[in-house]
């Protein structure tokens, strides 16, 4: 037995639980040792008066201070230069050791002469039947592998002897071996000291070895050891030292020739290992993977000491180490993805059953209703009418209206794209051969979407089958969402589509990073179709943060804010770009192309058709359906057997989530009353008002689940007939308000057209199809009086191309006075010189475009002046009469397009990488993995279930 034994003790206050609590305990269980230390050392690093006191009163030999900054390594560091003894204990005020510890250590160090330092088996300070560690292990790339952390201690890991390192804590070391050894390294930032200083001792011919019967109780709490990650701080801590010494020792243990190229590999291995972290739903690991990086790329001084303490006492070579090496099979058993069957009586999450519960045959269905409401839809190669407009015709095309940089309008607009441009690109690329066909498979497979979107939202809802069905059909015949089809708005028919899975994985964002980033991507989209929602999604953001905060204590706080980062990224742009020209309402304004089309008046009665889901005044198309005269103010009414019931859904046992639902329906609601009425953009001359069916979208969403919440808990289970004779109810009621959509197309009332290909004549599309720097201005005559004029790039206006830097401006820029002037002198035949500069601005072609329909006397009598006025000028060539207008050819040489400053490229770039970098970060987080999986499993499927024996 060694012949004495100097502990060192080493004391820092920077744990949850006060130091002089654990060090009383630490100190009590060192003066009942049945083999007392010999002299005993305090190092204190900062500290009250308290803790001073009490390590006054310890009885140690001597009190050495130092700053509260100070590590373990160089605590110890301080005593060694004094160590008086055979033997050096390595203590901290967390580790309390058993009465027997010491001597067990003690005497296996006796009994093996070749052992250096031997370790105690570390349990858990409140509860000894869980190890902390027991020896640690280390990959061929330098991981540390601990044998058995976390493990319940059933002795099964009791006949293991040596190993490659262990726990710095409650460690003994021969006083020899650590004076040649040099001590802890100080550059490990506290983490794998132990680990570091076994390897040195294999490498200088000793051993380390294991003393399982040794107890010694740790709370995770101190300077020594990595922290017990209780808090997302101490969290970030532990992981931050733990690479830090990985990297480190990395560098330390390499051959001298390969730690250049591992040097220059730090960086982009942190960059992996962030997408790494990513998809294994980890995001927090991301800042200390890269301080971590950083510190120990610029720490080559750190590198170099340590090397030199490594090579010192070096006797035998690395391969006579690699025995000791954790394998990759070890690895697998120890890390492994096997089924994780959780703690008894934990939850299960029962199957999906979309096949069994019927979802596929609502699916189904619903293409059946979807076909037969749009059968001419099929032989259409482009969609038209309302609000739909021609795509581009190449995928590059595409993607180059969603990037920030020069417009397809304007004369020389230069700026950020709505995101609505991305989604469309997005959408056309994946019909890459033919884009616009996009469109009109999109319409064709609506209602099914729609219901499959609605019966998965219907899962965080209600686990009943039937129930589910329900969800499917009532979204899928929401009568917004089919007035939006028969008028032709992409936007609202998206923003429809889309919600569903937004309520989805935006009812699990608090508990689960993969919903967190499958929301922030979902409401990046339906922000970008529907800007008129993002006060809507402010209100509930809040409201979850403050629930988060309330009900949850702050846990899942992070996962909140972070489903709006993306969308923060992605507006960004042109919401500083409107801010900074002072019109910041045109945000709300519905993207793509302006459309004065038919809405609700914004009074009275066209609120309280509202009230009832009905956007139009034509009563969701029954005034067309039904004879005229035929009375028709029972169709609201129609929609209040939803409306009871989502109202009743405060009153059942799930009253919470009826409350929740409610909210959603009355902001809803709320967002739709504010939005009707209000325009922000304009079509010509027309002030174009913001769509209340978005609003109403969301408020449908919120009734609808209110619906089922009441008929899944407001009813007791006897009344199974009841329920199901109430959802036939309100199915029946939904389906008779739907009818008039679903046969719009048949009757002849719908909109939708088939085509155009283009927005202008087919002389200029064949000419700018693949030439985007073709530029035509159009001119329209207005009924009102006047004439309007814009300027037009490429084969036509696309959906894509649009963008509401134009649609909603409100003052004149300088570039609108220029075409002001240019369609004055056009109009005017005494004007000269107006073609060639007409030629100088890049413009190649002049359209005089019919006005809207029906054309008033002052359009006629425009229209008529106008042509005259063209055909009279010599620098034009007149090509015709055509579906879109007259055309006319510039005949003098056109001068190529403005082209774009080298600063405006570089935004673009700057733009587009910050952007897809978020939008990336936000799929690896989105993507499942076996542990989400596993870890979803363990959770209800249903948001805010009731729970009752016999369900």
């Amino acid at each position: 037995m060694p012949a004495r034994v100097h502990a060192i003790l080493v004391v820092r206050p920077d744990g949850r639980t006060p130091a002089a609590y654990h060090l009383r305990r630490t100190l009590a269980a060192l003066a009942e040792q049945t083999r007392p230390v010999d002299v005993l050392t305090l190092v204190l690093c900062g500290g009250d008066d308290i803790l001073a006191e009490v390590a006054a009163s310890s009885g140690a030999e001597s009190v050495v201070t130092a700053p509260a900054s100070t590590g373990y390594a160089a605590a110890v560091a301080l005593v060694s230069p004094r160590l008086d003894g055979d033997a050096v204990w390595l203590l901290a005020q967390d580790t309390a050791p058993e009465r027997d510890a010491l001597a067990r250590l003690a005497g296996a160090l006796e009994l093996a002469p070749s052992v250096a330092c031997i370790a105690p088996k570390l349990v858990r300070w409140d509860d000894r039947s869980e190890i902390v560690s027991l020896g640690v292990g280390m990959t061929r790339l330098g991981r540390a592998v601990g044998f058995a952390d976390g493990e319940l201690d059933q002795g099964q890991h009791d006949g293991r002897d040596d190993v490659l390192g262990a726990d710095v804590r409650g460690l003994l070391v021969r006083a020899d071996a650590w004076r040649e050894l040099g001590g802890l390294d100080p550059a490990l930032a506290g983490a794998d000291e132990g680990l570091d200083l076994g390897v040195r001792a294999r490498l200088a011919g000793a051993r380390v070895s294991l003393a399982p019967t040794a107890i010694v109780a740790t709370a995770g709490d101190g300077v020594a050891g990595a922290p017990t990650p209780l808090t997302a701080q101490r969290r970030r801590r532990a992981t931050f030292s733990a690479r830090v010494a990985q990297l480190h020792r990395r560098l330390v243990y390499a051959h001298i020739a390969a730690v250049p190229f591992l040097w220059l590999s730090i960086l982009p291995l942190a960059l992996w290992r962030t997408v790494v972290d990513l998809l294994r739903k980890e995001p927090g690991s991301i800042l200390p993977e890269w301080g971590a990086a950083i510190l120990v790329m610029v720490r080559q001084a750190a590198v170099a000491r340590s090397r030199r303490r490594l090579s010192g006492p070096r006797r035998v070579s690395w391969a006579q180490l690699q025995p000791l090496r954790t394998t990759g099979n070890e690895l697998s058993q120890r890390f492994g993805d096997e089924p994780d069957p959780g703690p008894a009586g934990a939850h299960r999450r029962g199957e999906l059953r979309f096949f069994a519960g019927g979802g596929a045959w609502l699916v189904l269905a619903s293409l059946v209703v979807g076909v037969a409401a749009f059968p001419a839809l099929l032989a259409w190669p482009v969609l038209g009418g309302g609000a739909l407009q021609p795509l581009r015709t190449t995928v590059v095309q595409l993607w180059a209206d969603a990037a920030f940089g020069q417009r397809a309008l304007g004369l020389d607009t230069i700026g950020p794209a709505d995101p609505f441009a991305a989604v469309i690109a997005l959408l056309g690329s994946l019909s890459p051969w033919e884009p616009s066909r996009a469109l009109v498979v999109l319409w064709v497979l609506a209602l099914p979407l729609a219901a499959l979107g609605g019966w998965f939202a219907s899962t965080r809802v209600t686990d009943r089958s039937m129930l589910r069905l329900a969800g499917g059909a009532l979204w899928a015949l929401s009568p917004t969402f089919l007035i939006a089809l028969t008028q032709g708005r992409p936007t609202a028919v998206i923003a429809h589509l889309l919600l569903p899975w937004l309520f989805l994985a935006g009812s699990v964002a608090h508990r689960s990073w993969a919903g967190a980033g499958a929301a922030s991507l979902l409401l990046a989209a339906v922000l970008a179709v529907a800007p008129s929602l993002a006060p809507a999604f402010a209100v509930v953001w809040a409201a979850s943060i403050v629930l988060a905060v309330v009900l949850r204590g702050g846990r899942g706080v992070a996962r909140l804010i972070w489903a709006v980062v993306p969308s923060i990224v992605i507006f960004a742009p042109l919401v500083w770009t409107t801010i900074r020209r002072g019109e910041a309402w045109g945000l709300l304004s519905d993207p793509g192309m302006p459309w004065a089309g038919p809405q609700v008046a914004a009074d009275a009665a066209g609120r309280a058709l509202l009230a009832a889901g009905i956007p139009t005044s034509d009563l969701a198309g029954w005034t067309t359906f039904v004879p005229a005269g035929f009375p028709t103010w029972w169709v609201p009414l129609l929609a209040a057997p939803v409306a009871l019931l989502a109202l009743a859904a405060p009153l059942t046992q799930r009253w919470a989530a009826g409350i929740v639902l409610l909210a959603l329906t009355a902001v809803g609601l709320g967002t739709a009353f504010a939005a009707v009425g209000v325009a922000v953009s304009f079509e010509q001359s027309i002030p174009v008002a913001v769509w209340a069916g978005c609003g109403l979208s969301l408020a449908w969403l919120g009734a609808v689940g209110g619906a089922l919440v009441t008929l899944d808990a407001g009813l007791a289970p006897r009344l199974a007939i009841a329920r199901g004779l109430a959802a036939a109810v309100v199915l029946a009621a939904v389906a008779l308000l739907a009818l008039p959509s679903l046969t719009a197309l048949a009757r002849g009332t719908a909109l939708l057209t088939n085509g155009p290909a283009s927005t202008l004549p087919a002389y200029v599309a064949a000419e700018g199809r693949d030439d985007p720097d073709v530029g035509t201005i159009v001119l329209t005559p207005q009924n009102v009086s006047g004439i309007s004029a814009r300027v037009v790039w490429g084969g036509g206006e696309t959906l894509g191309g649009q963008t509401t830097l134009l649609s909603t401006r409100s003052e004149t820029s300088a570039d609108d006075s220029v075409i002001a002037e240019l369609a004055a002198d056009l109009a005017t035949s005494s004007a000269e010189n107006v073609v060639s500069e007409l030629a100088g601005h890049g413009v190649g072609f002049v359209l005089l475009a019919p006005a809207l329909p029906p054309e008033s006397d002052a359009a006629r009598a425009m229209r008529l002046s106008v042509t005259t006025s063209l055909d009279q000028r010599d620098t034009l060539d007149s090509v015709g009469e055509t579906a879109k207008g007259t055309l006319w050819r510039v005949t003098t040489e056109v001068a190529a397009r403005p082209s774009v400053p080298a600063a405006v490229h570089v935004t673009a770039s700057l733009v587009a990488g910050t952007q897809l970098a978020v939008l990336a970060a936000a799929l690896l987080l989105a993507l499942p993995t076996a542990a989400s999986r596993r870890e979803a499993k363990r959770t209800p499927r249903v948001v805010g279930p009731y729970w009752q024996e016999g369900r």
